[in-house]
């Protein structure tokens, strides 16, 4: 009876050491990640391309365009300013609820920030990352743009960068630094949200869930 209960003791004793170790490798590798986010979104390698690309993001209540399609916006503007490219698409559709598309309040900042009207186009069917890249494969596909500045929020581009490329566009990242995200909780929430919408994609990949709210695409 003694020995029996000193070999369930080490069995319980190796259990939690293993656990631990478990849980060590999970905080180890959830902190690389995080920083790989961060890290990539500290890098401009935007370069001279066919089209700028300013990836939506909330509107407010009344439409009106948030912090962050604004401050996106902005940063497409003066890359367009800068002639990094003649174009620019305003990328995001209309959520429910919602009197306006993202992409028509992008559009609004840019007309707003110098940029005119003829160089603007404007994609309104997408409601996430990944539908951003599928709908602005099929613009530029249309339009025989080859390349393009990818633009958006620093903890949001490598994911946006690593979607895009998947759909075959040929994109460099121009991300908004970080030191213009407002509220001590806001970025470190973003990069935890990035975490997990990346690991979504896994689950998404693996279960064959569709790649969009719209059947048949």
């Amino acid at each position: 009876m003694r020995r029996a209960g000193s070999q369930k003791r080490h069995r319980a004793s190796r259990l939690k050491r293993a656990l631990l170790l478990v849980m060590l490798a999970g905080l180890v590798y959830f902190c690389l990640f995080i920083a790989i986010i961060h890290q990539r979104g500290t890098v401009d390698s935007a370069r001279d391309s066919d089209l700028i690309i300013v990836l939506g993001a909330g509107l407010r209540s009344d439409g009106k365009p948030g912090p962050a399609l604004t401050r996106r916006s902005q940063q497409g503007a003066e890359l367009w300013r800068e002639g990094m490219a003649p174009m620019i698409l305003c990328a995001g559709g209309q959520a429910e609820s919602y009197p306006r598309s993202e992409a028509a309040a992008c559009q609004e900042v840019l007309l707003k920030g110098g940029v005119p009207e003829e160089a603007i186009l404007l994609e309104e069917m997408s409601r996430s990352t990944e539908e951003n890249a599928i709908f602005s494969r099929r613009i530029m596909a249309e339009q025989g743009y080859g390349d393009a500045i990818l633009v958006s929020d620093s903890y949001h581009l490598l994911r946006a960068t690593w979607l895009f490329e998947r759909q075959g566009i040929h994109a460099s990242g121009s991300p908004v630094p970080s030191s213009r995200i407002r509220g001590r909780l806001a970025y470190p929430l973003s990069l935890l949200r990035e975490f997990l919408a990346f690991h979504w994609h896994f689950v998404k990949d693996a279960l064959g869930i569709p790649l969009t709210h719209i059947s048949g695409i």
